[in-house]
């Protein structure tokens, strides 16, 4: 069994330590865990560079062991825990990556461990974390119930829970990220990643700044949020965390509420800047990066990529992006794919009502032909909402080039007369 290096746990509550971990605390991590993560690839990318007008490279952390950071933070927060501790079990509550971040590093270390997970959660993620060893409990609609249902646990047993990202030892477990990125482009400029609870971009942005001003420069730090479950920006305006109403995002992986109070210190203080994106966006990132890429990342793991496309992230000199997960269910993927094609305008479904009479589809036909697009899907029926007695509806689904040609595929249906309706994808 692969172990990683005990670390003696500190004497006092975190909040006795200093809020930003120093450079030596981040190093001292990176040396315990090696063995038991990878030191993960950072590969340039021609397309994103193009984009930006400045030299893009990815780090690609969803090629991870569990295909996420979470290992990192997780295997060094249960690394730190005395003998008495471990021996008493762990537990954690998640939807998907930090479930199996705990998990692996549970299992490594001998520890047994117990996540909650909700009823609803994806088949993959579900067996992987078994896989790794841990009993899961299936409980409720919502990682939130999991997250009650962990503290009883905790209480009840005296199993200590393992928060994913509000607690000190896994944002330094999370900053050795930041230690391979300068290690492995020592010229970047700007770092670009996600923030959920805030946990990765605290200590990537505590190493990589400690680590640049031990070399006397400067690197930005810009984190991305999704525009549904944005909390950071108006915390860091009031100066403290503060609680936002959420909506539901395909960036589920980073879809909280509220910033941890550990990592809100750290960014208010080391984070340049924070920006957010549209589910469109991250649809179209993912898109870019399986054309362009040929990787595999999951909506969370590709934010930092969505802000460049979106010209939210200005940058001059090297810069970084970060994807931080790959872990998205096969289903998903294809709702996503389909959702950033119609995004990118590359595909569309329109509904066009037409009259009863013979002729009708084979003229649409004509038109799309003349048009250039190409027909994927055709549902012709006299059943509908709206419809006269005397009409049919077509509706048709079509893959374009690009925005400009969906237009001007439309306005040829419309010039001979069809109203065409776009139905969201």
């Amino acid at each position: 069994m692969t172990t990683v290096d005990p670390v003696q746990p500190a004497a006092s509550a975190t909040d006795a330590l200093p809020t930003i971990p120093a450079l030596s605390e981040i190093e001292e991590a990176a040396r315990s865990l090696e063995g038991v993560i990878n030191h993960t690839p950072l590969e340039y990318s021609l397309h994103l560079s193009e984009v930006l007008g400045a030299p893009v490279s990815l780090k690609l952390e969803n090629l991870q062991r569990t295909g996420s950071f979470k290992v990192r933070g997780a295997t060094y927060r249960l690394s730190r825990l005395t003998a008495e501790e471990r021996a008493r079990g762990v537990v954690a509550a998640s939807a998907g990556n930090h479930a199996q971040g705990v998990a692996l590093a549970a299992q490594q270390l001998g520890i047994p461990a117990t996540i909650y997970m909700p009823l609803g959660v994806p088949v993959p993620k579900l067996l992987a974390t078994r896989g790794y060893g841990a009993e899961v409990v299936l409980e409720g609609p919502t990682v939130a119930v999991g997250l009650e249902r962990a503290l009883e646990h905790s209480e009840r047993t005296g199993a200590i829970m393992i928060h994913p990202y509000d607690h000190r030892d896994v944002v330094i477990g999370q900053g050795t990220l930041g230690l391979e990125i300068m290690d492995d482009a020592p010229d970047v400029e700007t770092i670009v990643l996600g923030i959920g609870g805030g946990g990765l971009i605290a200590g990537v942005a505590a190493a990589a700044k400690a680590r640049a001003a031990a070399e006397g420069r400067t690197v930005r730090v810009i984190g991305v949020q999704a525009e549904n479950a944005a909390p950071y920006p108006q915390s860091l305006t009031e100066g403290r965390p503060v609680q936002v109403d959420t909506k539901p995002t395909i960036a589920d992986g980073i879809l909280v509420g509220r910033p941890g109070d550990v990592p809100f210190a750290i960014i208010k203080e080391l984070v340049d800047e924070v920006v957010t994106v549209s589910d469109d966006d991250i649809a179209r990132a993912l898109l870019v990066l399986l054309e362009r890429a040929k990787v595999v990342v999951e909506p969370a793991g590709a934010v930092g990529v969505a802000a460049i496309l979106a010209g939210k992230v200005h940058s001059a000199g090297r810069t970084v992006a970060v994807l931080s997960g790959g872990n998205i269910d096969p289903l998903l993927l294809q709702r996503v794919v389909a959702h950033g094609l119609a995004a990118s305008g590359r595909y569309m479904t329109i509904r066009i009502p037409l009259p009863d009479r013979p002729g009708q589809l084979s003229r649409v036909s004509e038109l799309l032909a003349e048009a250039g697009a190409n027909v994927i899907e055709v549902l012709h029926t006299r059943h509908g909402q709206g419809l006269q007695i005397s009409e049919v509806v077509l509706q048709i689904s079509v893959e374009t080039r690009g925005q400009d040609h969906r237009e001007l595929t439309l306005q040829i249906l419309r010039d001979a007369g069809f109203r065409p309706e776009v139905l969201p994808d």
